[in-house]
């Protein structure tokens, strides 16, 4: 991971236009666990197998550290959601900290954490983030 596809902030961007798969309202990181269940079962009903455990495992890990960010730093109750566009998955969530951008952890010891955003945009085709109706919206674009 060389931490150059993140930066040291996001890019201010929008999402392409996708269809909504899947959405959740969360209060506690404590809720995580059944999202990370919910994306593993759903997917694999909705996709007949169209989808490979890899790109499941790569689209929980995203909303997973995404989520989980937003729930420590952005004040609760976070909208996390899942959608699909032609030729990827987008993996949106929203929190309450609108004036707080995403920031990769820069100059930290690895071992103390904060490196998720670096693996999200490393593994996204595309990622970025934009304030709409009071709320942050973090997304990466993961390719199908």
């Amino acid at each position: 991971m060389t931490g150059q596809a993140a930066g040291t902030t996001w890019p201010s961007a929008y999402p392409p236009a996708a269809d909504p798969l899947l959405d959740w309202r969360l209060m506690t990181v404590a809720e995580l666990p059944g999202v990370r269940a919910d994306v593993r079962r759903e997917l694999t009903a909705v996709a007949r197998g169209s989808v490979t455990p890899d790109l499941i495992d790569r689209l929980v890990l995203a909303l997973d550290e995404m989520a989980s960010n937003a729930l420590r730093h952005g004040g609760g109750d976070v909208r996390a959601a899942i959608a699909r566009t032609g030729s990827a998955y987008l993996v949106e969530v929203a929190d309450r900290a609108p004036h707080t951008p995403p920031s990769p952890a820069v100059g930290r010891d690895p071992s103390l954490g904060g490196l998720g955003l670096y693996l999200i945009a490393e593994l996204a085709q595309g990622h970025g983030w934009y304030v709409a109706d009071g709320a942050k919206h973090v997304w990466a674009l993961l390719p199908r």
